[in-house]
């Protein structure tokens, strides 16, 4: 009975000195990536800068290249190394606990926003690396992963939406997962505050009228026309 909280103590000095590393192999490897692109980044290059042996490297991240950018992306979508699924983070729970749905989409805004402000620019390196046709097929299967994850992940607050009473009528659940996937699109970001010169502030408060406008029951505007039925034929 006493040795059981010193294994657990073990136990998580472990998990932590784990994440520490993956944070600090994380970080290099994003600067080296910014800077001398994705295939300008060499696995020796990272190792030296976070100061870990190459095989720790490997260990860290497994499949090699490709592992270690799914690694930073990771990171850096989330904002820290640490084993912890997006839906257990703070941000997540502060959502679902607001009781005013419009207020949850404001935070769910506020959360999108944050994100595409971490991973816009290794988003970039590495979109620019799958479209240099490099061959490496890791890269595409991670840019491609990441919108399969994104699909699945806006079904959480669509289902949410749902439980709550909050979607409007006539939208389903799957329907309005699509409409989430849609407008948290990071290329929409991109466009708006690279192109169109929008502040981050400006692109936050759009995203968040927009989905109350198309999710929320009463918001006015009706359906969007590819919902709504056709007339009916005149006799």
């Amino acid at each position: 009975m006493r040795k059981q909280p010193k294994r657990r103590y073990t136990s998580d000095l472990r998990q932590e000195q784990a994440a520490a590393t993956r944070q600090r192999i994380a970080e290099a490897a994003r600067e080296l990536m910014l800077e001398h692109g994705y295939a300008g980044t060499t696995m020796a290059d990272v190792a030296r800068a976070a100061g870990v042996a190459v095989q720790t490297l490997y260990t860290s991240c497994p499949g090699g290249k490709p592992g270690l950018a799914r690694l930073v992306y990771d990171v850096t979508l989330a904002g820290d190394a640490q084993p912890v699924p997006q839906s257990d983070r703070p941000q997540v729970h502060a959502i679902i606990a607001e009781p005013d749905p419009t207020r949850k989409l404001e935070l769910y805004a506020a959360m999108a926003t944050g994100v595409f402000q971490r991973i816009g620019a290794v988003h970039r390196v590495l979109r620019a690396a799958a479209s240099a046709g490099s061959g490496d097929v890791g890269i595409d299967e991670l840019l491609a992963d990441t919108e399969r994850q994104r699909l699945v992940g806006s079904r959480g607050p669509a289902d949410h939406l749902a439980q709550v009473g909050a979607l409007r009528a006539g939208l389903t659940v799957d329907r309005a997962a699509d409409h989430i996937y849609a407008l948290t699109s990071i290329e929409v970001f991109e466009r708006l505050t690279g192109i169109c010169g929008w502040s981050a502030v400006d692109y936050e408060r759009w995203l968040a009228r927009t989905l109350i406008d198309t999710l929320l029951a009463g918001q006015g505007g009706g359906a969007p026309a590819h919902e709504v039925s056709p007339p009916a034929p005149a006799d």
